[in-house]
């Protein structure tokens, strides 16, 4: 597991690793094929495409079939109920993520390893890393990041499966990384109450208001319900403020314990303040007006999310809204390297060793299915994308599915090149 002298040196060295990365896609591609195919040739599922024992590129493009997550469930189930041998992966299987359901409609189990959790992690510092550049923050104050947690589902394995969010906020490399960013104390997060857990982290964040520079969540949409919650409940908040003590309601030990540290004293002129911005006729620009300081709003607004975008620049006031990267459970697909990027018009750029990419192209609109497509063209490798198209991604760590993305239909996730 990285530590903190990875962490360190990631940060210092960012712009020369993004610039490596970037100019040698194809060789860092090739490798991670190559690698992939190696070390999990011989699991159950891939070793049934190399009767020969050779597992090599050409091989794999000719024999492994490009297949949807239903199609390796049974194998996924199978590990799931105390299966030990290599079914799917050769690496012992740390536990699972649970997916969100935000492209698919459903949730699904991703097994992870150590290794592939590092990857996971990997691309939130070089996402840090450029928007730092841009804004240069991170010695004015922190960030109000709200983040939360879900029950651990335990598999007849004993093996947990757990929302991304819940499995990372337990993570050593999030403390370290909680610690020096973020104001919301680790024990809000952790909580499972997300009424508790929201109305913790806003009282923070108002308590401390003129430490707060940036605004994140992992969502735009969570970024709609916190206004929500905050214009149902800022009376409230005004009124622990103002007198200093926690509403009663609030019973988890954590929750409780944390706010005891924060909340220390009445402050009548901070509730006064709040009070007067809230109780305007108009809450256009409230984030600004509430976070004087704050210089972005850093949130997933693409795809799905864009839905949220008039709403957010409503409430900001003109706040920039970063769009960080696009991430799903199986991947990190790429980061934004012009954060300032109108949020209509966000592209990302692919990260060559989170996983191994082949691309199916679409109808030029970007509404063409995958399925459709298939019959027509072979899926290329990053290196051979032709600028002006759209393709379908797919993705390849231990073995091979359309990404659980979504296009304009519903269909895999639709890139334009």
């Amino acid at each position: 597991m990285a530590g903190e002298s990875e962490i360190k040196e990631t940060y210092e060295n960012g712009t020369k690793i993004l610039e490596d990365l970037t100019n040698n896609a194809h060789e860092l591609q090739e490798q991670m094929l190559e690698e992939i195919l190696r070390r999990n040739a011989g699991t159950q599922y891939l070793s049934r495409f190399f009767p020969s024992c050779q597992a090599d590129k050409q091989n794999f493009k000719t024999n492994v079939p490009i297949v949807t997550y239903e199609d390796i469930k049974p194998y996924i189930d199978r590990i799931a109920n105390g299966e030990t041998s290599s079914i799917l992966l050769a690496d012992p299987i740390n536990q699972f993520l649970r997916s969100s359901g935000t492209s698919g409609g459903q949730q699904k189990l991703i097994p992870i390893t150590t290794e592939s959790f590092e990857k996971g992690w990997y691309h939130h510092f070089l996402a840090d890393i450029v928007i730092e550049k841009c804004f240069s923050v991170s010695d004015e104050g922190k960030s109000l990041s709200l983040y939360f947690s879900k029950p651990d589902m335990e598999t007849p394995s004993g093996l947990v499966a757990s929302p991304y969010m819940t499995f990372y906020s337990k993570t050593n490399i999030f403390k370290t990384r909680l610690a020096k960013f973020c104001l919301s104390p680790i024990e809000t997060i952790l909580c499972l109450d997300n009424k508790q857990s929201m109305f913790c982290q806003l009282l923070t964040g108002l308590l401390q208001r003129d430490k707060v520079v940036w605004l994140a969540s992992n969502f735009a949409s969570v970024l709609a319900r916190t206004i929500k919650f905050l214009e149902d409940y800022w009376r409230e908040l005004c009124c622990n403020i103002r007198t200093g003590y926690l509403s009663d309601w609030i019973i988890d030990p954590g929750c409780k314990n944390a706010m005891s540290l924060i909340l220390t004293r009445p402050n009548p002129e901070l509730a006064d303040l709040i009070q007067q911005i809230c109780e305007d006729q108009s809450w256009e620009g409230v984030i600004k007006k509430l976070w004087p300081k704050i210089k972005y709003i850093r949130s997933v607004c693409t795809g799905s999310m864009s839905q949220y975008i008039p709403l957010l620049e409503f409430y900001g006031g003109g706040i920039p809204l970063v769009s960080p990267s696009y991430v799903s459970s199986e991947a990190c697909f790429g980061i934004n390297l012009k954060p300032l990027s109108n949020p209509f018009d966000v592209s990302y750029t692919f990260l060559p060793n989170t996983a191994y990419f082949e691309f199916l192209r679409v109808n030029k609109d970007g509404g063409g299915k995958a399925q459709e497509t298939r019959t027509i063209d072979k899926p290329v490798d990053l290196a051979n994308v032709k600028l002006g198209q759209y393709y379908e991604v797919v993705v390849v760590e231990y073995w091979q599915y359309p990404t659980l993305g979504k296009d304009r239909k519903g269909g895999g996730l639709v890139c334009y090149i």
